[in-house]
């Protein structure tokens, strides 16, 4: 059985989303495995969007913060 979403890293969820994808990719799967593929893809896809957003947020609150140091700085001068 598949690992639970919220159990799983970046990394984890892009490489089983690169295997879902493979997988309806290639067919010769049944209507019924399919839909749970793409209803696993989708959980997978939301994971990774969680992750990047996450990751975003932080790059966002950094480079706030250092601007905000510059700022300080340069008032200084």
């Amino acid at each position: 059985m598949a690992e639970p979403t919220t159990a799983l890293g970046y990394e984890q969820a892009r490489d089983e989303l690169i295997e879902v994808v493979r997988k309806l990719e290639a067919g010769g799967t049944s209507l019924e495995d399919s839909l749970a593929l793409w209803e696993r893809g989708e959980e997978l896809a939301q994971v990774c969007r969680h992750w990047l957003e996450g990751a975003r947020a932080r790059l966002d609150s950094a480079l706030a913060a250092r601007e905000a140091a510059d700022a300080g700085g340069s008032e200084d001068d």
